[in-house]
């Protein structure tokens, strides 16, 4: 169905009693993946519970896939998404054919596997093997503006508070416990944020010593040590 706004009256028509769903969305166009949650929510909208939308087979294509270099959605982004719903994916190029017999395979052998289980989808659809808190917490990480952030701490935050919000992701991510796709390079990120973050705090840290020093050694030093004093005293302030 077009998934153009324009088209909604035509396509609103279809939503009922259908069996089978296939979302795809562009791997060079970041607009068009994050729209598959408002094409759920549009679904749920016309369907009227969710119940119909549990009897549905839904399978994710992530298209064009042979355009390597116009990606901006990677695999284990798509792939978070889909499998933490429950939902089939598949990496698929409609120009070259990749992934294409093997997507329409799986749907149809999937829906009939659902008709002989009485028109209900046979569970588990996909083994998922993570949570929902650890795929939220990839996807969250994946969208932080910076490493404060990141980690979940304020801007000036103690080395007690980093280290703390560091150590609740790591057992939450470590990969050795977390199969979620995309876990490993969220747990470098997590790693990596730590890092940067104690470092800044050292050297603020330092800043601030030094400054007390100078400032202390001028105050007590014999020529002008008043008015030497007071501006060390001032740029100190500007450190703390």
């Amino acid at each position: 169905m077009a998934g153009h706004p324009f088209f909604y009256e035509v396509r609103n028509e279809f939503y009922k009693d259908s069996q089978g769903v296939i979302l795809v969305y562009d791997v060079g166009l970041r607009e068009s993946f994050d729209a598959l949650d408002s094409w759920l929510t549009e679904m749920k909208q016309e369907m009227g519970s969710q119940a119909n939308m549990e009897n549905i087979i839904f399978i994710v294509c992530a298209n064009k896939v042979d355009l390597t270099k116009r990606r901006v959605v990677d695999e284990s982004e798509g792939r978070l998404w889909a499998e933490s719903r429950g939902f089939h994916y598949f990496e698929t190029s409609a120009q070259s054919g990749e992934g294409i017999n093997e997507m329409f395979q799986a749907f149809f052998s999937s829906i009939t596997d659902m008709c002989e289980n009485g028109g209900k989808r046979p569970t588990p659809e996909v083994n998922v093997g993570f949570t929902k808190e650890q795929a939220d917490t990839i996807r969250r990480i994946r969208n932080s503006k910076d490493s404060w952030d990141m980690l979940g701490v304020k801007p000036g935050a103690t080395r007690e508070e980093v280290n703390k919000a560091y150590r609740k992701l790591a057992v939450l991510l470590h990969p050795d416990k977390c199969v979620a796709p995309g876990s490993e390079d969220a747990f470098k990120a997590v790693v990596n944020a730590r890092t940067s973050l104690l470092k800044n705090i050292n050297v603020l840290g330092m800043k601030g010593t030094i400054c007390k020093s100078v400032t202390v050694m001028v105050i007590c030093s014999k020529d002008n040590a008043r008015t030497k004093g007071l501006c060390l005293h001032q740029h100190w302030n500007k450190y703390n």
